[in-house]
């Protein structure tokens, strides 16, 4: 089964990508390696969970900002990629940040939306490294931002 089949099958479609919102490139190749910068949890182009973690945004929301960050990470990949997301042989690492107050400690629960949803998408291939990091804030009042290093075989 392919990725997209997979995410066909949890109910998911591949969003258009959203445009970069500042001076960067939102898909990097170089060799094998594919970056894909930060994205948010946009839905049609606009942020749909926004506040911080610990204060106006619950566990179970940023979890879903998580998800819906992969998601338009792999709409980036869908994009950019002349095999599609088909082209992915290795998840190597996803990077979350996430908007919080000092006392929130739960960072990782949080990035596991969005990890939970790479191993779904791709089973074994998606099992990847991780970082985690509160952040005083994110671009456009996101709650939450995940980034992502991709291996074409």
């Amino acid at each position: 089964m392919t990725p997209l089949q997979r995410l066909a099958e949890l109910g998911i479609t591949v969003p258009v990508p959203m445009p970069p919102v500042a001076t960067y490139v939102a898909v990097s190749i170089a060799g094998n390696l594919v970056t894909v910068s930060g994205q948010l949890p946009a839905i049609d182009g606009k942020v749909a969970v926004t506040g911080k973690l610990g204060m106006n945004v619950s566990l179970e929301e940023g979890q879903h900002a998580a998800r819906l960050c992969l998601i338009n990470v792999l709409a980036q990949l869908e994009a950019a990629l002349p095999g599609g997301l088909a082209s992915i042989t290795k998840i190597i690492r996803l990077g979350g940040f996430i908007a919080a107050t000092p006392e929130f400690s739960q960072h990782a629960v949080v990035m596991n939306g969005a990890s939970d949803l790479a191993v779904a998408v791709f089973g074994d291939v998606g099992r990847h490294a991780r970082s985690t990091i509160g952040v005083a804030s994110l671009p456009l009042d996101a709650a939450v931002e995940v980034e992502g290093l991709f291996y074409l075989g």
